[in-house]
């Protein structure tokens, strides 16, 4: 997948382009449904699939605050690129920008600057200034001037519709099983390891110490999970603590995220790793003594690969 940070000279590049705009946030099943349908419509026309996206977040240009992020910038290009989109026009977002009225937004970017061929947008999409575009204003436009305009209704998932607000509050509870009902995958974390306080190794249960590099990322509630983890293209099994470690440093620390894989023997410190969380344990709690914690991880573990069983 081709990435770049404007939409000048991209037909010169790539044919027939096929569009899909929005913000994308998690990639969960909504999105997806988006981006499969503009992936077919492309390959049926000989056409190319493009995505065209905003960094930073508009809320964040327009408001001074955006919701946190389900995924990172890189995990996001990531997902979308698996789902078999080419090119991804990730534009910087700007006030300039954002002053756009949705007529210059149809007739310079999409019909002049872009050619577009069609473009795929969900139900509620809103563009230009003051968000006075919507659907029915792209269909117009492509009565106009002769493109396809394909709008995607709400996505359900057992009679709820889906949405980024939804997962996030289902992550901030700790739902993350709930969670993948929505985004289509495990809630995942990826990132380096780095070289921790080198307690869990004291313990007998040596973790690998995951460095989050991006703030403003949405990550599960506080507690102890039965994870996945991929290393180097294997997967392990494992249960991952997200919290401030309360039984060592009370309740003023930062929380983090720490995971000790099952049946797993080899260093991992620098190597790059995804954590996918498959179910909430228990909460994080504090105990009275290292001997105590020491029991209740066994008794994690033991709990995680149950969980695992039920686990496809």
């Amino acid at each position: 997948m081709e990435i770049y940070n404007t939409w000048k000279g991209v037909k010169e590049k790539h044919k027939e382009l096929v569009i899909g705009l929005g913000n994308f946030d998690g990639v969960h099943v909504g999105h997806q449904s988006l981006i499969s349908g503009l992936v077919e419509e492309a390959n049926n026309i000989g056409g190319t699939p493009v995505v065209f996206t905003f960094f930073p977040h508009p809320l964040e240009v327009l408001t001074g605050k955006a919701p946190p992020r389900l995924l990172t910038n890189e995990a996001k290009q990531d997902t979308i690129r698996q789902l078999g989109v080419k090119v991804l026009l990730l534009v910087p977002f700007t006030l300039e920008f954002a002053g756009h009225s949705p007529d210059v937004f149809i007739e310079d970017i999409l019909v002049r600057d872009l050619d577009v061929k069609a473009v795929f947008v969900g139900y509620n999409y809103t563009f230009g200034k003051g968000g006075r575009g919507n659907p029915e204003t792209l269909m117009e436009g492509g009565r106009k001037h002769g493109f396809k305009v394909c709008v995607i209704p709400p996505v359900a998932v057992e009679g709820v519709p889906v949405s980024s607000t939804l997962i996030r509050g289902l992550l901030a509870d700790g739902e993350v099983a709930g969670a993948r009902k929505f985004l289509g995958y495990y809630p995942f974390i990826q990132g380096a390891v780095v070289t921790g306080e080198c307690r869990g190794r004291t313990l007998g249960f040596p973790t690998a110490n995951l460095l989050i590099e991006e703030d403003g990322l949405t990550v599960p509630a506080n507690g102890v999970y039965a994870v996945k983890v991929q290393v180097d293209g294997e997967h392990f099994l494992g249960v991952a603590n997200i919290g401030i470690k309360p039984t060592f440093h009370g309740f003023s620390v930062k929380p983090n995220l720490e995971v000790h894989l099952l049946d797993f023997h080899g260093d991992l410190y620098g190597k790059e790793i995804k954590v996918f969380f498959t179910r909430r344990i228990r909460e994080e709690k504090r105990f009275s003594s290292p001997g105590e914690l020491v029991e209740q991880i066994r008794a994690d573990i033991n709990r995680a690969r149950a969980a695992f069983c039920g686990i496809e």
